[in-house]
């Protein structure tokens, strides 16, 4: 646009005093350097000079030209399409391209760049360039055609990288969705299976490991129906039994009606002994069993329990000694540990011969109370250690239910001790007798 501007200037000056040859021949001059067409328009917009001679008196309907010799700017400019009159018309398929690219097949791009004349000091008219940008449109286009061509190669890049990361999330989504529907039919069995170490990986071994807890709770639910069936059925098919044998002799002794009258009483008592440790049991899986804490002496816990249960080993011959070194008072449930003492102590005496020894002792140790329960009774095998705390689990299952136990004991006694933040440990040898250790914390 400055460039048509001072050729506006000049050819301004030039006008007062050269031929109209020699002005028109500059003009052509000044056409070939622009690489364009040079037109000069008076103030009614009539074309006067034409480097074309093509328009020569002719009235231009370009608007550049005309807000010029408005007088509404100093120079405008402005591009515009030359229809092409020979050319024929484009098929859809090169005139859809062409508009997608916002480029013409039937004309020339052409720019219209117009500056006022002033001649002698007044406005004599408008100079006027037109001037092809057709090589300007094509380079354009052909940059718009390698940004196309990059964005879809990037589109297609996000599109394949989208997948493979679409993919290589659902998969484990995907696994972890069918391992749950496995779980909900109760295949507790099915694991599954996410290779990586990322968030996925992590989930899924949190899922398995939960598959797997679920599987040994399960199992251990069926274990213990089981179980607690068969406790609950041994006794009362023994009532059944004996009742049947009074009912059909009815000329039975009195001595042996009161001995199967004292054997059924055995026998319910058994039956209840079994039910209110399976009601313990239960208060404790669901939580709902409370400790009633208050400060209390262990020691007298102790003595009371040993106290209670010295009858039972005189009556076969027991040594039960009794070495407290301590108070050990702590805020506890005395109930409670009043019972772990007493099933501990009474196990003792059960499974020691007669003429054997018991020792209790507790002691303090640190911050804890430790009570060691020890006998000189049959002891426990190394593999059976191990599950001497698993419901209605027996060492001896014939010798056991001789003794009257129903298996539980030993398991409520180290919830109740899980309750109070402490410990139960066993240590036996076979033939030579067990040793309970029960750590608890002191005030």
């Amino acid at each position: 646009m400055a460039d048509v501007s001072q050729l506006a200037a000049q050819f301004g000056a030039e006008m007062e005093y050269e031929t109209a040859d020699t002005f028109y021949l500059r003009l052509l001059e000044a056409a070939r350097s622009s690489g364009g067409r040079l037109l000069i328009v008076d103030p009614d917009g009539k074309v006067q000079a034409d480097t074309y001679d093509a328009v020569v008196g002719s009235r231009l309907a370009i608007s550049e030209m005309w807000s010029v010799l408005g007088g509404e700017t100093d120079g405008d400019y402005g591009f515009h399409l030359l229809e092409d009159e020979g050319d024929t018309s484009p098929s859809w398929l090169r005139r859809a391209a062409d508009v997608m690219l916002g480029r013409s097949s039937r004309g020339e791009w052409v720019g219209c760049f117009a500056a006022p004349l002033e001649s002698g000091g007044r406005f004599s008219g408008a100079l006027l360039l037109i001037a092809s940008v057709q090589d300007t449109v094509d380079s354009l286009n052909e940059i718009q055609m390698q940004m196309l061509g990059v964005f879809l190669l990037a589109l297609l890049v996000v599109l394949v990288t989208a997948g493979l990361i679409t993919r290589v999330i659902t998969r484990p989504v995907a696994a972890l969705s069918a391992g749950i529907e496995h779980m909900g039919r109760g295949d507790y069995q099915h694991r599954v299976h996410v290779s990586g170490k990322g968030e996925m990986a992590h989930l899924a071994e949190a899922f398995n490991q939960m598959s797997e807890q679920i599987r040994s709770l399960d199992e251990a639910r069926n274990q213990f129906v089981s179980n607690a069936s068969h406790e609950l059925k041994t006794p009362l098919a023994t009532i059944k039994i004996l009742v049947e044998s009074m009912m059909y002799q009815e000329d039975m002794p009195t001595e042996l009606r009161s001995e199967f009258l004292g054997d059924i009483n055995k026998e319910i008592d058994r039956l209840s002994s079994v039910v209110s440790d399976l009601l313990t049991l239960v208060h404790i899986d669901s939580h709902k069993l409370r400790l009633r804490r208050e400060m209390m002496v262990f020691a007298e816990t102790v003595r009371e329990s040993a106290a209670r249960l010295a009858p039972l080993a005189g009556k076969r011959d027991q040594t039960l000694d009794v070495q407290i070194t301590d108070s050990c008072e702590m805020f506890a449930d005395p109930v409670k540990l009043g019972q772990v003492c007493y099933n501990i102590i009474e196990n003792a005496i059960k499974y020691t011969p007669d003429g054997g020894s018991i020792t209790v002792k507790l002691k303090k140790s640190g911050r804890d109370a430790v009570l060691e329960i020890s006998d000189t009774g049959v002891g426990i095998p190394p593999e059976d250690q191990a599950h001497v705390f698993d419901r209605f689990y027996r060492v001896d299952k014939a010798r056991s239910r001789d003794t009257g136990g129903t298996g539980l004991g030993l398991s409520i006694v180290q919830q109740i001790i899980r309750l109070h933040a402490g410990s139960i440990q066993v240590f036996s040898e076979v033939g030579k007798g067990t040793t309970f250790i029960v750590q608890l914390p002191v005030k």
